[in-house]
């Protein structure tokens, strides 16, 4: 599947938007038009898209790191652990 210029556009505010903007927020609705839970919702698909890793690698790595890490972080802090003998 092709990257369209909506998936493009995400992908360069993920990659700066600090450059341009007080806030995230602010950027994803100035430069995108987008709530906030529609940008974070093209950003998870873009994550495992491979035509948006060749178009920027770097983002969407950091993309990827952030998903497992946050992942990692909710297993390991899970309401299991706290039930669990030792």
């Amino acid at each position: 599947m092709a990257l369209t210029d909506r998936d493009r556009n995400v992908l360069d505010v993920e990659r700066d938007w600090w450059l341009s903007a007080p806030s995230k927020r602010q950027a994803i609705h100035e430069r995108l038009g987008l709530s906030p839970g529609a940008y974070y919702g093209v950003l998870r698909r873009l994550a495992d898209s491979p035509e948006a890793f060749a178009y920027d690698p770097l983002v969407v790595h950091r993309l990827r790191r952030r998903r497992v890490r946050r992942r990692r972080d909710r297993f390991e802090s899970g309401p299991w652990l706290e039930r669990r003998p030792r």
